[in-house]
């Protein structure tokens, strides 16, 4: 065994045993991703294909390898050998040691807090397969970076089309992805995009886990999350609440125009649109003695969490739960919510948060690594992915 490969053991052992105790996630029952009759079948078609079955975690990190290696372990299948490591000068080299010719490789890689590199290593290790005639490269990203920048805004870019180029010139063929901040961003790839749902994890876990949740009523942050909310609470049969009043202005979306020409005498006078007024900040829906359930795509800086917590607070709801399928929880987020009126932060495992559970205690984690390791065997197997969207309508 070579000196960085002792090494690199002897890291991850010491990171286990120091994150031992916040790894621990909620488990959904059995059963949820596989129609009734087909789990034997399932089985088999992975154990009859998996000559040509490559599986990869683009990154060595232990917190990022903690998804890796539960969708390995559902699929009965070992990760595959690579070397993936940071240059002193800070290019990223990746080494890959299991043959992938003729193959099908899957490669599953989680963000960091060091979005770009992350990225980096995906597009390398991707370029790597495709030079050493992979078969097909699927992309396993159940957080796309980027996705809050999909829409031009003064004279900036649309960097999330910019990613997707990216991706795909790296030589992805297919990309499994969860819960996009905009269904519209599959258009930007020019591969077959699979968009997962993150909400039927959590609409069990509400039913489950919440006592008396019938008494809940499910909060919009903002009119740009109230489609979410309106789709659990359909689900659940319970309100809909909407915090009305925090929406960005004008100035923050297009592009401006060019000065005014004072002397406009042959140009035509081009009228104006009247700019918005912000409206003063209210809770549209009762909440008073009730169970508010704060939902969204994405937490990160929290502010906006905590916000709508303290004005429901305010409106006499009680307990306050924040729900996300992403939890970037990037700065002093967790202090944050640790010092907030919200008394539960439940997120999935899209993104690894460790060292955010150590300064959180409110922080519950869902699994979903069930329907992820679903779609990598319905893929390979070229069976239908229908089920997975099974009573998914068109804005959910």
């Amino acid at each position: 065994m070579s000196g960085f490969e002792s090494e690199r053991i002897r890291i991850l052992m010491d990171t286990e045993s120091k994150l031992e105790g916040l790894t621990d996630v909620w488990q959904p029952r059995d059963g949820l991703a596989t129609p009734p009759g087909e789990e034997g079948a399932a089985k088999s078609d992975v154990e009859s294909l998996k000559d040509r079955f490559v599986l990869f975690s683009a990154n060595s990190s232990p917190s990022c390898m903690e998804l890796a290696n539960r969708i390995a372990e559902r699929l009965g299948v070992e990760l595959g050998k690579t070397e993936v490591y940071q240059e002193s000068n800070g290019e990223t080299h990746v080494q890959i040691k299991d043959s992938v010719r003729g193959k099908d490789v899957y490669i599953i890689q989680t963000m960091s807090s060091n979005v770009n590199q992350c990225l980096m290593e995906l597009c390398v290790m991707a370029y790597g397969c495709v030079t050493s005639s992979a078969r097909s490269v699927c992309g396993v990203l159940p957080y796309l970076p980027y996705s809050k920048q999909c829409k031009m805004r003064k004279r900036g870019s649309i960097v999330c089309k910019l990613i997707a180029s990216l991706l795909c010139r790296a030589g992805l063929t297919h990309l499994i992805t969860m819960d996009l901040h905009q269904k519209e961003i599959q258009g930007f790839f020019n591969i077959p995009v699979d968009n997962l749902r993150a909400s039927p994890f959590l609409l069990q876990y509400i039913q489950e886990e919440i006592p008396d949740y019938r008494n809940a009523v499910i909060v919009a942050k903002s009119p740009a999350s109230a489609k979410r909310a309106q789709s659990l609470a359909e689900r659940l049969r319970l309100c809909i609440a909407v915090i009305h009043g925090d929406s960005e202005t004008d100035l923050l979306d297009g592009r401006h125009s060019p000065p005014a020409v004072r002397n406009a005498g042959a140009i035509p006078q081009i009228p104006l649109c009247i700019p918005k007024e912000k409206p003063p900040i209210s809770v549209v829906g009762d909440v008073e003695g009730r169970i508010a359930i704060i939902v969204d795509d994405i937490i990160d800086d929290a502010v906006g969490f905590v916000a709508a917590a303290e004005m429901l607070r305010e409106r006499g709801a009680g307990p306050i739960i924040a729900m996300a399928t992403h939890a970037i929880l990037s700065a002093d987020a967790p202090r944050i919510l640790q010092d907030s009126a919200i008394s539960q932060v439940i997120v999935t495992n899209t993104i690894p948060h460790w060292s955010q559970k150590r300064q959180c205690s409110k922080i519950k984690t869902v699994d979903v690594t069930l329907i992820l390791c679903e779609a990598v065997r319905r893929i390979h197997c070229r069976e239908s992915m229908s089920f997975l969207f099974h009573n998914i309508g068109a804005d959910d």
